[in-house]
């Protein structure tokens, strides 16, 4: 099972459970499972060396920020606690990507890390459109402005990521193909 899947599976199983109030006692013994979770997932990983080592570590405490925003809207489902928790799905998988790239040396690695960070604010992103559509208390003209400003500027950050991305593939060519590369990463891209 990939981290994702673990990601995915952690989180399904704390939706299930989000209907039903949380006494300060439950909410005390989740987070003292979260804690214990963390220690024995960190506790496997010592048996791995190098960047395998670290990649173990990352998704541990990917594992646990995430079970700990889960909750925290398991406890309060407010809009904040919500970004909160997508901000810290994405932010588990770009600290985990990022840590896969370590094992690339030159340009494959620059590639790997700008792909992780394209991919990191793709979810920032779509959290922040999420949020625009969430708005509650406001006139339905007003909620419509603002999710099409946030669609706008998302788009605008994530071509702007995917650009540099592929701007970064292009450095391993070079002369006339890297200039035709790069020419057309500007054209898809928007740039």
């Amino acid at each position: 099972m990939n981290f994702k899947q673990k990601l995915t599976a952690v989180c399904a199983v704390a939706c299930m459970s989000s209907v039903f109030a949380m006494t300060p006692a439950e909410h005390k013994a989740a987070k003292d499972q979260i804690s214990a979770d963390y220690k024995a997932a960190k506790a496997q990983c010592k048996s791995l060396m190098g960047n395998a080592k670290d990649v173990c570590e990352k998704e541990a405490k990917g594992r646990e920020k995430v079970a700990e925003a889960e909750l925290d809207y398991r406890g309060d489902a407010s809009e904040r606690h919500r970004h909160n928790l997508a901000k810290a799905k994405a932010d588990a998988a770009y600290d985990v990507a990022k840590e896969k790239c370590d094992d690339l040396k030159g340009n494959p690695k620059d590639v790997c890390v700008k792909d992780a960070k394209a991919e990191h604010v793709k979810a920032l992103e779509a959290a922040k459109v999420a949020d625009a559509r969430a708005e509650t208390n406001v006139a339905p003209a007003k909620k419509a402005a603002d999710v099409s400003e946030a669609r706008k500027d998302a788009n605008q950050n994530v071509r702007e990521a995917e650009y540099k991305a592929a701007r970064e593939r292009c450095d391993a060519l070079s002369g006339d193909v890297k200039d035709k590369c790069v020419a057309d990463a500007k054209r898809v891209h928007g740039q």
